[in-house]
């Protein structure tokens, strides 16, 4: 406890303090201070609050419809490509999946490469990626001192890489995982992010046992400054069991391990590989946790905290101010990892208050007070959202901040080796990571979305280290009703939990979304379109590029002009059927061989269907509109 103790000490005395006082010249000044110039893109979400917004307009809801396609930059690898590139000034760096090559291209001269960076990996990484050998980008640091500017990469085997922005040379590594050959089953495919003198970095792996943390990184050798489980005693989880609160109550005396059997806390899930957002006036990060391990219900009693909850955390400590949990007790896969967007003075039920909007993947949108974590609004952003019929709102009751189960799509109360039927959304979720846009102009976020269901069979399961952990059956279809799209670009009202308009699609959304001051959201589509829409959500324009869109679109201005690029790809969760050759009756039956330990899935139409976690099958027909290719798009008006 003695490292709870300082930490908690540091945490207090900070609180005592006037605000900003600790505040020093830092390398997120320098990088906030870039982020306001719309001409770069210097975070992967723009900013540090993950708007995704630019000022930028000179492609208008009037000229859009002329945008064309200026140059292109194939990354050579046949997965999933999440993520967008950074712009620092004249040079672009792209990333791609494993094996994680860095591109540093010359926008002056056509792209051109000025380094490459391709990292020697242990290929026993790739079976223990669940969903696609995907990376969500590279972070930038500005130069500080003798300390060069750095490219950071948080690879597949959990090696954080801190690259010479100028030469791609390695200026340090650190193992962010216990092991780099797939072991563990841990893995890297989150983006970092920088905030002060730290780099922070999450893992992923919890179909795999691993119990989940965000670690932060000195910028100037990789040091490790703190680390922060999301189970286990409070000296692991840095949770303070008097001063951590959850709406409103401290979260008492080992939070992290009571709401768990014995020590199943230890292989707990609850990871990290979602988008982090940093508030510098109250030094806090922002992010969430994923679904408790295993995806079988029975075999976890509890609520499982602290997987699926919104984490605030102190940015110099890592001790947590604040706390909530979104879905406790996770019986369906519902990761809490989305980006958690932050907003100020916006007015709810008459007050003003600094917030956080977080779009979740069991189907409730949450507008949150982010510097108390009072909870102000608590809706479904997709009509078709059955599982619960609401999040209980009353301070007053036990029930308070809990959704209200119903029984008939509780995977836990049918129980082990029952088939629930008919639960929206699925596993995927209403939205999973593909991150939504701000916009101030209009006050509305703009997200995409999944409009998909699935039926869920759970099955006892037994953990060993680095081999698959999950213990449920899934299939997934389109929500009933409508004419079977599987996804839906909507524009929320935050303050009132609404949806002001949504634009169906045949797939699911699984681009990150773009809103602008030209008055032009753009999109992806699986099927390779980028789309623009204006602010009644009316289609302006669209393109198809190579290969279906997973990726985030990205804006910036060179030499005058605004360009818009985005990675195009198809694979992550929602076309792992493409990406890992699971359409295929052989290969569905070999990931299965790797996955169900001994359980057998029936016929062939059923191995297939329930691969990939259950993707493949409500997927399959998107092999009929793409296929494979890693490519960058940049789009321009006519000169």
């Amino acid at each position: 406890m003695r490292a709870l103790t300082q930490a908690t000490y540091i945490a207090t005395t900070t609180a005592l303090l006037p605000l900003g006082a600790l505040y020093t010249a830092s390398a997120n000044e320098e990088l906030a201070k870039m982020a306001k110039n719309p001409k770069d893109w210097v975070m992967q979400t723009g900013d540090y609050a993950n708007t995704r917004y630019s000022t930028l307009k000179q492609i208008t809801k009037d000229n859009v419809k002329n945008l064309q396609v200026k140059w292109t930059f194939s990354t050579g690898v046949l997965r999933g490509h999440e993520g967008g590139p950074l712009i620092i000034g004249d040079v672009m760096y792209v990333h791609a999946p494993f094996p994680n090559t860095v591109y540093a291209l010359d926008l002056n001269k056509d792209g051109k490469i000025l380094w490459k960076y391709e990292p020697k990996q242990d290929t026993n990484v790739i079976p223990i990626m669940c969903c696609d050998t995907v990376n969500r980008g590279v972070a930038y640091a500005p130069a500080d001192g003798d300390r060069p500017a750095l490219v950071i990469l948080n690879q597949a085997d959990t090696t954080v890489v801190a690259l010479d922005a100028k030469t791609g040379k390695v200026v340090w590594s650190v193992k962010n995982g216990e092991n780099t050959d797939g072991g563990k089953g841990e893995s890297g495919t989150s983006a970092p992010v920088v905030v002060k003198d730290k780099v922070l970095v999450g893992v992923s792996g919890a179909e795999f046992g691993v119990r989940g943390w965000l670690a932060a990184y000195d910028l100037k050798d990789g040091k490790l400054a703190w680390k922060a489980y999301s189970e286990g005693p409070d000296a692991d989880t840095l949770l303070d069991p008097e001063k951590t609160m959850q709406l409103g109550k401290p979260v008492g005396k080992d939070s992290g391990t009571n709401t768990w059997e014995g020590e199943q806390w230890k292989t707990g899930g609850g990871t990290t590989w979602g988008w982090y957002s940093y508030d510098p006036k109250l030094n806090l990060v922002y992010y969430g946790t994923g679904n408790p391990s295993t995806w079988n219900p029975v075999q976890r009693p509890g609520d499982n905290r602290w997987s699926m909850t919104i984490f605030a955390r102190d940015a110099d400590t890592g001790v947590a101010k604040w706390v909530y949990q979104m879905t406790p007790h996770d019986e369906w896969d519902y990761d809490g990892i989305n980006e958690m967007i932050l907003v100020d003075g916006m007015e709810v039920k008459g007050k003003k208050h600094d917030v956080l909007v977080h779009f979740d993947r069991n189907g409730f949108a949450y507008t949150m007070d982010r510097a108390t974590g009072e909870l102000l609004v608590a809706k479904k952003y997709d009509p078709a959202v059955n599982w619960a019929t609401e999040v209980n709102m009353d301070p007053n009751s036990k029930e308070y901040g809990r959704p209200q189960v119903v029984a008939k799509y509780s995977t836990q109360q049918n129980g082990e080796d029952t088939n629930s039927t008919g639960i929206c959304p699925a596993a995927l979720g209403t939205k999973d990571q593909q991150p939504a846009a701000y916009s101030p102009k209009t006050g509305l976020f703009y997200v995409p979305t999944n409009h998909v269901c699935m039926d869920y069979e759970p099955y006892k399961v037994s953990y060993t280290a680095g081999q698959p952990y999950v213990g449920a059956t899934v299939s997934m279809y389109p929500a009933p009703g409508g004419d079977g799209n599987m996804g839906n670009f909507i524009a929320w009202d935050a303050a009132k939990g609404e949806i002001v308009w949504s634009k169906p699609e045949q797939f699911s959304v699984w681009s990150g979304a773009l809103a602008t001051a030209g008055d032009v959201i753009f999109y992806g589509t699986l099927e390779g379109y980028i789309k623009a829409v204006d602010e009644h959500g009316k289609e302006l324009y669209k393109f198809k590029t190579p290969s279906g869109i997973i990726g985030n679109v990205t804006p910036f201005e060179h030499d005058g002009k605004q360009y818009i690029a985005v990675l195009s790809g198809v694979g992550g969760w929602a076309g792992i059927g493409l990406a890992g050759g699971l359409l295929s009756p052989d290969n569905a039956a070999a990931w299965h061989g790797a996955v169900d330990q001994g359980r057998a899935q029936g016929d062939q139409a059923a191995v297939v269907g329930t691969a990939g976690l259950g993707a493949v099958g409500g997927y399959a027909a998107l092999a009929d509109y793409t296929t494979l290719g890693g490519q960058l798009t940049v789009f321009g008006l006519p000169d």
